[in-house]
């Protein structure tokens, strides 16, 4: 009889979107998470699995629905495992957006009920790699090396998930309506992460919010060292945090494939761009992107893929990526990039639903000569992966720019096995990095 693999410990990352693993590789990403899918994911060798909940597309009812779902099969999942002798330790992040947005305190409530007690939890919106940076508890972004307020830019003004604060106690105090006040919220400065707070951690208790600062790596590597002291003590915390708290806490030897070799993945220097995310900064690199010579861009009009004739659009549109196949080059497919006005959320949503439906058609009917496929857009991702290409899981190898995740289809895949299909966030890059990861995804060709 062999012995069960028993692991010390195992980062279990509910996320939003699927780009949560920007930082990370070698691990699973979880598209299903019934019972027996937790179990496989919970004993493989990784230290880390993401479950893709894609709830930032989600009215908020439905996101805590989905959010309970994941978390009475994650306990089924470790109680049926213990029973048979394994033993897991699990640490449970809830990974969302550098910029504030996302369903808080929703899918930590909806955790701390299902999976606590809690000791605390933790807020760590620092993204190093897309310029986030937590200071003073305020939090910021880096625009052309200028830290600027996270309120004061366009993601504040988001229609589903706008806020009015970027000093994180308000924050707190803003999105819980009054139920957390941002005097009794705990701040873990820079000079309290970078002198050791192992006493602060082990002193919290009753699930106590906490915002941390950091502005770069080390500070959350010390971080991470001091958690790993108060859980060996028997701490219990929980996190709200963008990617780079999972850099640390994860602590992954350098990945296999550097970035600029990625293009060994790559089936053919013909592959497809999905451009669906709309944030200025995705339309900037679209522009340079659809001047590389090796591209052929097709613009899909959004006002029309709710109409009668809808999948004569699509058919039209699959001809065009053919015939860019048979040209030897990229297809941008990119959505109209005109901004539409919305009565409230549902309708914003409801909309954004059926843009996704009409793209994942297309999705579903690409050539099964592609070479790669470049997702554009958190979101857009996630229904690239769970909806158009149908997978149950699929590998993180790396990231091919900073904050942008390559992963493969499994190779039993029926239309695209082994394919890679780079993930790569609306928000995240210069305006050169749709070109960039372009040019390395064919590089070798």
């Amino acid at each position: 009889m062999t012995t069960p693999h028993r692991a010390a410990l195992k980062i279990v990352v509910l996320d939003d979107d699927p780009t949560g693993a920007q930082t990370v590789h070698s691990c699973p990403l979880l598209l299903r998470w019934d019972t027996s899918a937790l179990k496989a994911a919970l004993q493989a060798p990784a230290g880390l699995f993401f479950i893709l909940t894609n709830t930032r597309s989600m009215a908020a009812d439905d996101a805590a629905r989905t959010v309970r779902e994941v978390c009475r099969n994650l306990r089924t999942a470790l109680q049926e495992l213990a029973a048979e002798g394994v033993v897991i330790h699990p640490i449970y992040v809830s990974r969302s957006d550098s910029t504030l947005r996302g369903h808080y305190p929703i899918e930590t409530d909806v955790m701390a009920a299902e999976l606590g007690p809690f000791d605390a939890h933790f807020l760590v919106p620092a993204f190093f790699e897309g310029g986030r940076i937590t200071r003073g508890a305020q939090h910021y972004i880096l625009m052309d090396g200028v830290p600027v307020p996270v309120h004061e830019t366009e993601f504040a003004r988001d229609t589903v998930f706008g806020y009015r604060h970027s000093y994180l106690p308000d924050y707190v105090e803003e999105k819980t309506a009054g139920r957390i006040r941002a005097a009794d919220v705990v701040h873990l400065s820079l000079a309290e992460i970078r002198s050791g707070c192992a006493g602060q951690l082990q002193a919290l208790s009753g699930n106590i919010c906490c915002v941390v600062d950091a502005i770069q790596q080390t500070d959350l590597d010390g971080f991470c060292r001091d958690l790993r002291i108060a859980a060996g003590a028997g701490k219990r915390f929980l996190f709200r945090s963008a990617a780079s708290l999972l850099t640390s806490l994860a602590a992954l030897p350098p990945q296999p494939l550097p970035a600029e070799a990625m293009s060994t993945y790559a089936q053919s220097a013909a592959g497809v761009v999905l451009v669906g995310s709309h944030v200025r900064k995705t339309t900037e690199q679209l522009v340079l992107l659809l001047r590389e010579p090796g591209v052929w861009g097709v613009e899909i009009d959004v006002d029309h893929v709710t109409d009668p004739d809808s999948e004569a659009r699509v058919q039209t549109i699959l001809k065009e990526v053919s015939a860019a196949q048979a040209a030897h080059k990229t297809v941008a497919l990119y959505t109209s990039r005109s901004e539409r006005q919305f009565p409230d959320t549902a309708a914003r949503l409801s909309f954004g639903a059926a843009v996704s439906a009409f793209l994942m058609r297309v999705v579903r009917g690409l050539p099964r000569s592609i070479g790669f496929l470049i997702s554009k857009g958190g979101i857009t991702s996630n229904d690239v992966l769970s909806v158009g290409l149908a997978l149950a899981s699929c590998e993180v190898v790396g990231q091919i720019l900073p904050g942008c995740s390559v992963v493969l289809c499994p190779d039993d895949h029926p239309r695209h096995p082994a394919m890679p299909v780079v993930i790569f966030p609306g928000n995240v890059g210069d305006a050169e990095a749709l070109r960039t990861v372009f040019r390395r995804m064919t590089a070798r060709y």
